[in-house]
C-alpha cells in the first residue's frame, strides 16, 4: 500500500515515524505528549517554531491549571521563574461600575490553589515542553506541518512537513494529534474546522513595564467596542490585551502599534496609568476568534486545545482548557493504540470527544452568555451594578472562570434573578 508516494510500513522508533505525532508544542500538545510518553508510547512532537518563542495570549492560568502543572512537575519551575499570583478578577463595565471577584471566597468551593498564576508564554511553554521531553517524548522544532497524510481508506497516518531546507517529507504515525492552535492545519486538512459568525474579534497583545495601579487581581475593562485586559505577569511586567470586533480592526494589522496606543489612550482612566509605562515587546495580533471544530476526532486523528475550540478570551481559561484537554486525550490515545482494529481505535477517539464535551460543555455555555453581555453595553452595565452590590455572586462568577466552581452554579435562579432585577440608583 502507498500513501502519497510514500510506501506504508510498520511504525518504528525512527526519525521519520512514531506511534503518535503531535502537531504543536504549546500547552495542549506538550501535555498530551507528556501523558502519552508516561504510558510508554513513542511520541513525536512537531513544532514549527523554536522555543522559547513569543505567543499572543492573555497569559493567565486559572487556579485549576496549577493542578495539572503540579502533576506534570512543571509548577515548581514556573514558580521559580517568577510567575505572578492573581487573587481574582476585577471587571469595569462601560458605565464605569466596577465589581471584583476573588478565588478565595465564602461560596464553599475551593480550587487547587486560592490564586491563579500569570507568566509569559515563552517561559511557560518551554517549561511544559521540557516536561514532555523528560517523560520521553521526542521534539522536532522548526518543522512546519503542511498537510495530513492519509492511507488508501482515508485514515490519517502521518503528516507532511517542510524543514529548514525547504524540502517536504512525510512522517508516518499510527495516530495524529492536532494541537496546532486557532488556525489548525490538521483541523482544516481533515475537514473538521468550522468558523462561527459571532463573535468575530481580533486581539492585540503587548507587554509594558511600570503600569500604574496594578494590584493583585487581573483586570477586564469593557468599553462600547471591545475590552482591554491587564494582568501582572511577574518582574514588573504587565500583559496588556486589547480585543475588538474584526470590523474595527480592519487595516490595523499594518500598524498594530499605533492602533494599540490610540486604543489605550481612548480608554477612560487608562491613559494616566500608562503615562510612565514603557512597552517592552512588539504588539502581536491574533484572531479572529469563534473557531470550533465540528468534532474533535477523525479516523486516526484527534484535536486538542485551541485547534478544537477557541471562542473568546474574556473568561481567560484557554491555557487551562489546553492543559486539561491534553490530560483528557492522552489515555484515550493510548487506548486507541492498543485497540485491535481501526474500528476499535476510532471508538476510543470518539470516547475522548464525548469526555471533552462533558468536561467543557458548561464552560462553553458560560462563554456564550459572557460574550452576549460583553457585546451589549446596556446588559453588561446592569450585570455589573448587580455584581458590585452582591459581591458573593461576583466571587461565584470568578470561581467558574477559575475552573473550580461548576458552571451550573451560574444557571441557578439564586444567581440569575439578582442580575435581572434592576438596581435602583439615586
Amino acid at each position: 500500500m502507498f500513501v502519497r508516494g510514500v510506501e506504508e510500513r510498520d511504525v518504528t522508533r525512527s526519525g521519520d515515524s512514531a506511534e503518535v505525532i503531535v502537531v504543536g508544542g504549546g500547552p495542549a500538545g506538550a501535555t498530551t505528549a507528556w501523558g502519552l510518553a508516561r504510558l510508554g508510547a513513542d511520541v513525536l512532537v512537531v513544532e514549527r517554531a523554536r522555543f522559547p518563542r513569543p505567543k499572543p495570549c492573555a497569559e493567565y492560568l486559572s487556579p485549576q491549571a496549577s493542578r495539572v502543572l503540579a502533576d506534570m512537575g512543571a509548577l515548581e519551575p514556573i514558580e521559580q521563574a517568577g510567575a505572578a499570583h492573581l487573587a481574582g478578577m476585577t471587571v469595569r463595565a462601560p458605565n464605569g461600575v466596577t465589581f471584583e471577584g476573588r478565588f478565595a471566597a465564602a461560596h464553599g468551593f475551593r480550587g487547587f490553589r486560592d490564586q491563579g498564576l500569570a507568566i509569559r508564554r515563552p517561559v511557560l511553554d518551554a517549561i511544559v515542553l521540557d516536561r514532555a521531553r523528560a517523560a520521553g517524548a521526542r521534539v522536532a522544532e522548526r518543522t512546519q506541518v503542511t498537510g495530513v497524510v492519509r492511507d488508501a481508506s482515508g485514515r490519517a497516518c502521518g503528516v507532511r512537513v517542510r524543514g529548514d531546507d525547504g524540502r517536504d517529507r512525510d512522517l508516518l504515525a499510527r495516530l495524529v494529534v492536532g494541537a496546532d492552535g486557532l488556525h489548525s492545519v490538521v483541523a482544516r486538512r481533515l475537514g473538521l474546522a468550522r468558523t462561527s459568525r459571532w463573535p468575530r474579534r481580533i486581539a492585540f497583545v503587548a507587554h509594558y513595564r511600570d503600569v500604574a495601579g496594578m494590584g493583585d487581581c487581573g483586570e477586564m475593562l469593557v468599553g462600547h467596542a471591545g475590552y482591554c485586559g491587564l494582568a501582572d505577569v511577574g518582574g514588573g511586567i504587565t500583559n496588556v490585551a486589547i480585543v475588538v470586533p474584526r470590523s474595527r480592526a480592519a487595516g490595523a494589522r499594518g500598524d498594530a502599534a499605533s492602533f494599540f496606543q490610540r486604543t489605550l489612550a481612548s480608554q477612560p482612566g487608562l491613559a494616566a496609568r500608562f503615562a510612565r509605562a514603557t512597552r517592552v515587546s512588539q504588539v502581536q495580533v491574533t484572531g479572529p476568534f469563534a473557531a470550533h471544530a465540528r468534532r474533535a476526532w477523525a479516523a486516526g486523528a484527534a484535536l486538542v486545545g485551541d485547534a478544537a475550540d477557541f471562542f473568546d478570551p474574556f473568561t481567560g481559561e484557554g491555557i487551562y482548557a489546553a492543559l486539561r484537554g491534553g490530560e483528557l486525550l492522552a489515555p484515550h490515545l493510548h487506548a486507541a493504540l492498543r485497540a485491535g482494529s481501526s474500528r476499535a481505535s476510532d471508538a476510543a477517539l470518539a470516547a475522548y470527544d464525548r469526555a471533552r464535551r462533558s468536561e467543557f460543555a458548561g464552560k462553553w455555555r458560560v462563554e456564550r452568555l459572557v460574550a452576549l453581555a460583553v457585546s451589549s453595553p446596556f446588559l453588561l452595565n446592569q450585570v455589573a451594578r448587580a455584581l458590585a452590590r452582591h459581591t458573593h455572586l461576583a466571587d461565584l462568577l470568578v470561581g467558574v472562570a477559575g475552573d473550580f466552581v461548576p458552571a451550573r452554579e451560574l444557571l441557578r435562579p439564586g444567581f440569575l434573578l439578582p442580575l435581572l432585577v434592576p438596581v435602583r440608583t439615586r
